[in-house]
C-alpha cells in the first residue's frame, strides 16, 4: 500500500467515527488557543523588552491579551477555507473565531480608554458580524434587520437603521477619544509651549475633534436638517438667551489662556478666596486653597472683577511682619536681630534681602515693620511669619530686647454730695433755702 492509499484510507476511517468533525473543530480550537498563549508570552518575555525596556513592566499586562485574541483569530481564520465539516463543526469555529475578534476588539476599546459598557457593546456587535458572516454571509442578517421596520409618519425606521445608527455612533465615539488623546498627549509634549498656551491648545483641539465628529456622524448617517430650518432661527435665539453665561464662560476662559493673564500654578486672590490655581476648564477655574477646599470661580468673574495675581510677572511676593518693643530697648539692636531672624529661615530670600523700619511711636511701644521676600506663595505665607516670629522671639529673650505689655491708667473720682433743694420734714438738720 503505497503513502495516498493509505492517507485516503486512514481518512475513511476518520470519517466514519462519530463526531469527528466536532473533534477536529475542539483541536483547531485549541490549537489556536495554545499558539495565541506561546505568542503571548513570548511577546511579553523578549520582544516586549527589547523594544520598549524601560515599560515593558507596564504595557505587558494590556499587551499579552491583545496579543492572545490576535492571534487566535488568525490562526482560526486560516482554517476558515476547511470543508467537509457538519453545520455543528462550522457553529463551534465560527464561535471561537467571534470570541478572540470579540475579545481583541474589547481590549482595543478599553486601551483607547472607552469603558467598560461601550467597549462590551462594540465587542458584541463585532462577535454577532462575524458569526453571520461565517455561517452564510451579511446578507440575510442585513435582509432580515431591513425587514423588521415601523413607519412614523413619512418616514420608516428599521432595526437596520438603528443598527448603522449605534454602530457609528461608537464607531465615531472610539475614533474621536482616540484622537483626542493623541492630540492631547502631543500637546503636552511640545515644549515650545508653556502651560497656559498648552491648555488652551488642548482646549482648541476638544472643540475641533467634537465638532468634526457631530457634523461628520450627521453627513454618513444622511439626517437632513433642512426641514428643522424653519425653527432654527427661534432655536438658537433661545439657546443664546439662555446659554449666554456658559458661552461667557467659555469665550472668558479662552480669552485668560490667550492673553495669560491667568495661568495654571498661578497664586491669585479673588474677593477672600486665596489660592493657586488648578486648572482652567471651559465654565470656571479651579483654585485650590491651603485648606484643601477647590473653589470653582467663574471664569467671567474674573474678568470683570478684580484679581490679584501674585505670580504673574514674577513669583517673588513681599510679606509684612509686624512687632512692637518697649520704649526704653535698645532700638537700633532689635532691629539688627529682627533682620538676622528673617535671614536665617529657610523659606526667606536673601536677594532680596530683609529689611526693618519703625512704622511708629505707638501708645504701648514703637512699632517695626520687618518686610521679607518669598519666593513660592503657593506654600502658603503663614508659616513663614510664624517661624519669623519663633526667631524673633528667641533672639530678643537672649539679648534681652523686651515686648511692651499694654497698660491702662484708671482714676477714680468721688461724686459730689447732690445739693438739696426742697425742705425735707424727715431730716430737720437740713435749713429750708426758702427761709
Amino acid at each position: 500500500m503505497d503513502h495516498s492509499e493509505w492517507w485516503q484510507t486512514y481518512m475513511d476511517r476518520w470519517s466514519a467515527m462519530p463526531f469527528h468533525d466536532l473533534i477536529a473543530a475542539a483541536a483547531i480550537l485549541g490549537t489556536a488557543l495554545l499558539l495565541g498563549l506561546i505568542a503571548a508570552r513570548l511577546a511579553c518575555r523578549y520582544v516586549l523588552p527589547a523594544l520598549a525596556p524601560k515599560h515593558a513592566s507596564g504595557i505587558a499586562s494590556r499587551l499579552a491579551p491583545l496579543t492572545r485574541a490576535g492571534v487566535t483569530a488568525l490562526v482560526l481564520t486560516a482554517f476558515l477555507g476547511i470543508g467537509g465539516m457538519g453545520p455543528a463543526a462550522d457553529l463551534l469555529l465560527a464561535a471561537g473565531l467571534g470570541i478572540a475578534v470579540a475579545a481583541l476588539v474589547y481590549g482595543i476599546c478599553r486601551l483607547l480608554g472607552v469603558g467598560s459598557g461601550p467597549g462590551i457593546l462594540i465587542a458584541t456587535t463585532a462577535l454577532f458580524i462575524v458569526l453571520a458572516s461565517r455561517l452564510g454571509g451579511l446578507a440575510p442578517l442585513l435582509e432580515g434587520l431591513d425587514g423588521a421596520s415601523i413607519r412614523i409618519g413619512a418616514r420608516r425606521i428599521s432595526l437596520l437603521d438603528i443598527v448603522n445608527t449605534v454602530g457609528l455612533s461608537l464607531l465615531l465615539f472610539v475614533a474621536a477619544r482616540a484622537l483626542l488623546r493623541w492630540a492631547l498627549r502631543w500637546i503636552g509634549q511640545v515644549s515650545l509651549l508653556d502651560a497656559a498656551q498648552r491648555v488652551l491648545f488642548q482646549k482648541l483641539a476638544q472643540i475641533a475633534v467634537v465638532t468634526v465628529a457631530i457634523f461628520l456622524g450627521i453627513d454618513l448617517l444622511g439626517i437632513d436638517l433642512t426641514a428643522l430650518a424653519v425653527f432654527s432661527g427661534a432655536f438658537g435665539l433661545a439657546v443664546g438667551f439662555g446659554l449666554q453665561k456658559t458661552l461667557g464662560n467659555l469665550i472668558a476662559g479662552l480669552i485668560l489662556l490667550l492673553d495669560r493673564s491667568i495661568k495654571p500654578g498661578d497664586v491669585i486672590a479673588v474677593g477672600d478666596t486665596f489660592g493657586w490655581v488648578n486648572k482652567i476648564g471651559v465654565r470656571a477655574v479651579s483654585v485650590l486653597t491651603r485648606d484643601g477646599k477647590e473653589h470653582l470661580i467663574p471664569n467671567e468673574l474674573l474678568m470683570t472683577e478684580q484679581v490679584e495675581n501674585w505670580s504673574f510677572s514674577s513669583r517673588d511676593v513681599r510679606v509684612h511682619v509686624g512687632f512692637r518693643v518697649s520704649f526704653d530697648c535698645d532700638l537700633r539692636l532689635a532691629q539688627r536681630l529682627a533682620v538676622d531672624a528673617a535671614s536665617i529661615s529657610p523659606r526667606v530670600l536673601k536677594e532680596p534681602a530683609p529689611v526693618c523700619w519703625i512704622k511708629a511711636f505707638g501708645d504701648n511701644g514703637v512699632e517695626f515693620d520687618l518686610r521679607i521676600w518669598i519666593d513660592s506663595p503657593e506654600s502658603g505665607v503663614g508659616n513663614v511669619t510664624s517661624d519669623v516670629f519663633f526667631r524673633i522671639w528667641d533672639l530678643f529673650k537672649e539679648h534681652g530686647v523686651t515686648m511692651p505689655v499694654p497698660q491702662r491708667d484708671l482714676r477714680f473720682r468721688t461724686p459730689l454730695v447732690e445739693q438739696v433743694t426742697t425742705s425735707d420734714p424727715q431730716r430737720p438738720d437740713v435749713p429750708d433755702p426758702t427761709g
